[in-house]
């Protein structure tokens, strides 16, 4: 197939995939097998038996639950396509044939239809697979939601001879059938910290003999907020939340410490790191002028910093090109930043990236809760979209690719 006609090929593949659904429909069964961060087992078990049924290799484990599958020449070029498949841990309070058979865990965070939109990319491709002019990795992510399983795959080596990489996350509350991104940063890098401020306990009649600590966290609190109205640049958006505060237990007694905690973001690296500085000057310093003591934890080995979210401006033409070929320009739309992280970004730092949003809002099924609510419910309308998608963004993309360096000494996926 020619080069016009395989541009074409791909372009059509939304009308040819509604099948999809209901493929959904019949193997969704893993919507009720979700699993936490790194304990995605059973997911990752149906993973590989549902490449196992469409004849495409791969390899396991990768960061203790990822799966890497393969498709195409197995040599260069290598463009990667990945879905998260972790769930989050809370309960879900949605009645419906999907709902999580695990108490207490629930995919409000729609990462289980990124990996059923992942499948139906897998499937689309593998009956492609003559006409793919390289390699398309198949990267299924455990580990998104806090915990960086996007870096503990790239230590696995999943980035290896990789050019690029796609991503896409749905949102309840756009049209399905759209899609928003932008060139540049559309996501904020993300950090915790925890503070304890230690004083000295006692009786709330008598203040003069404790040292208070919950009005030292008070001042700290305060505090905090200046290093976004008086220290950040007001063109380069941050934002400081403390959205825990823990201390004492009775009405009339001064505690001897109290525990905040809370996040911040920024959309620039330099930011990021020039705000986690501050936060513990800030905390260690407040606390010591109401004589009290303080220690702040960043919980980077739990929970590393996430970087800020950037798309490739060669990869946007190549977005833009693509979903306007097949959704039409006026259903692509651009995207204003989001303050929200994702963990795409350690990626991005790798290989140049990209990562858009799916809509899955149809007004006539009704109002969709949003991410990370106990309510929030798929829309499987969008599926065939975001595997299509998918699909031709990686197909496309190795169609049209032009190497920037010689492969000639790398080494192809021994899987392959």
């Amino acid at each position: 197939m020619g080069s016009q006609e395989s541009r074409k090929g791909f372009s059509s593949l939304p009308r040819s995939q509604n099948c999809l659904i209901g493929w959904w429909e019949s193997e969704g069964k893993y919507m009720k097998t979700q699993n936490w961060v790194l304990k995605e087992f059973e997911t990752s078990k149906l993973i590989r038996a549902e490449l196992d049924k469409m004849g495409i290799r791969y390899k396991y484990p990768v960061a203790v639950t990822g799966v890497i599958g393969f498709v195409g020449t197995g040599g260069p070029p290598f463009v990667a396509i990945r879905a998260d498949m972790d769930a989050l841990s809370m309960q879900e309070m949605v009645e419906w044939e999907h709902k999580s058979r695990n108490p207490g865990k629930m995919h409000s965070c729609g990462h289980d239809a990124h990996v059923a939109m992942l499948l139906g990319a897998a499937k689309i491709l593998q009956e492609h697979r003559e006409e793919l002019k390289g390699t398309v990795v198949l990267v299924f992510q455990p580990a998104e939601e806090g915990r960086g399983g996007a870096m503990k795959m790239i230590e696995a080596g999943v980035l290896e001879n990789v050019n690029a990489i796609f991503g896409l996350h749905v949102a309840s509350n756009l049209p399905v059938g759209e899609v928003h991104s932008r060139a540049g940063p559309i996501g904020a890098g993300s950090g915790f910290f925890e503070a304890v401020i230690s004083g000295k306990g006692g009786h709330a009649a008598i203040p003069q003999h404790s040292v208070d600590p919950i009005l030292a966290a008070s001042n700290v609190i305060v505090s905090l907020q200046h290093l976004v109205s008086r220290e950040a640049d007001p063109l380069d958006p941050q934002v400081v939340t403390v959205a825990k505060f823990q201390g004492g237990g009775a009405f009339n007694v001064i505690p001897d410490s109290v525990t905040i905690g809370g996040t911040f973001r920024a959309f620039s690296r330099k930011s990021l790191m020039q705000l986690r500085q501050r936060i513990e000057e800030v905390i260690t310093g407040q606390a010591a002028v109401q004589r009290c003591n303080a220690t702040v934890n960043f919980f980077t080995e739990d929970k590393p910093f996430f970087p800020p979210t950037i798309n490739h401006e060669g990869l946007h033409e190549h977005f833009l090109n693509v979903t306007g070929d097949m959704l039409g320009i006026h259903k692509v739309k651009d995207l204003k930043p989001l303050t929200g992280s994702e963990d795409f970004a350690f990626y991005q730092e790798v290989v140049p990236g990209y990562f858009f949003l799916l809509g899955m809002e149809n007004e006539t099924r009704g109002r969709l809760e949003s991410l990370h609510s106990p309510y929030f419910q798929i829309n499987e309308d969008a599926f065939p979209y975001g595997a299509a998608l998918h699909a031709s963004l990686a197909a496309r993309y190795l169609l049209e690719f032009q190497p920037e360096v010689s492969f000639s000494d790398t080494k192809h996926h021994d899987e392959l």
